[in-house]
């Protein structure tokens, strides 16, 4: 990825995919594309949400308009902070009523199905399908994983309709000018799904639901909170996070993590996994 500036004077920041061969995991395949798509759905469904424009987009590249403000990693003082992620919750709030016609992600060979249960069902299969592929040795065994997810479908089944789901807001992927929300950026892993899925990364490390005046909530929900969420919900959260633990460390290798880096990726989110595999009702093994 790099920044760049056009004869008109215009900021741009330009992402190239990796060549052709390169091996990526399964969801990975028309990231470039898929990232383009997303800046565009939001653009026309919900302009008020800051996306980049997007000024050039093929399967190999994407140009888009280089928006104002710095990722919110970057940002000192926690009151700011705060308050653009209450911005980040209202933004959710009017991405999550954008509706797909189908669950999971799109484009060609990409994982996607009719339902909800059997989208997220082929979701995580991928990733654990992945693991293996790259030798990723994971605490729980992939037929518990599928088992826990089966077992959980009544929950999953809860979710009608495909919402719009950003997946990766992150603080480093949420953009501000102070305290002002200034942009969403790196939507490439976006899907159609389970709208609680977008409190796993503004809260990643942690639980939304042992959280309930998070700024996130409070911006999303509209009131000052606490906010509660429901039995069902409190399991779609927990299965999220299985599945997200699950890709942190399925991708170790495919981003040239290794060593000490690695080393600690796997002992950051091992507990999270074995926790979160725990209280769904099975007693995961190490």
């Amino acid at each position: 990825m790099w920044q760049a500036t056009l004869d008109d004077g215009r900021d741009v920041v330009v992402k190239v995919g990796p060549p052709a061969g390169v091996p990526l995991l399964r969801y990975e395949q028309g990231v470039i594309a898929a990232e383009a798509r997303y800046y565009r759905t939001v653009g026309v469904a919900t302009p008020h949400v800051p996306v980049p424009p997007v000024l050039h987009a093929d399967d190999d590249v994407v140009v888009v308009g280089l928006l104002p403000g710095r990722p919110l990693t970057e940002l000192p003082g926690e009151g700011a902070a705060e308050t653009v992620r209450e911005q980040l919750g209202v933004a959710l709030r009017h991405l999550h009523a954008v509706t797909g016609g189908h669950f999971g992600y799109d484009g060609d060979g990409r994982t996607s199905a009719t339902t909800w249960r059997a989208a997220f069902t082929a979701m995580t299969a991928d990733l654990l399908a992945d693991a293996a592929d790259w030798g990723v040795p994971l605490p729980v065994p992939a037929d518990e994983i599928l088992a826990t997810i089966d077992r959980h479908g009544d929950a999953l089944d809860e979710v009608e309709r495909p919402a719009l789901v950003h997946f990766d807001l992150w603080d480093g992927n949420v953009l501000c000018e102070g305290a002002r929300l200034t942009g969403l950026v790196d939507g490439e892993r976006y899907f159609w799904g389970d709208p609680l899925y977008d409190f796993v990364s503004p809260a990643i490390g942690r639980r939304m639901e042992e959280l309930p005046e998070h700024p996130v909530l409070r911006g999303y929900y509209g009131g000052a909170g606490p906010h509660t969420f429901t039995a069902t919900q409190r399991r779609r959260l927990m299965l999220c996070r299985l599945q997200f633990e699950i890709l942190l460390l399925a991708e170790m290798p495919s981003r040239g993590m290794v060593g000490d880096e690695a080393r600690q990726r796997h002992e950051w989110v091992t507990p999270q996994l074995l926790a979160d595999h725990r209280d769904l009702g099975r007693p995961a093994t190490m």
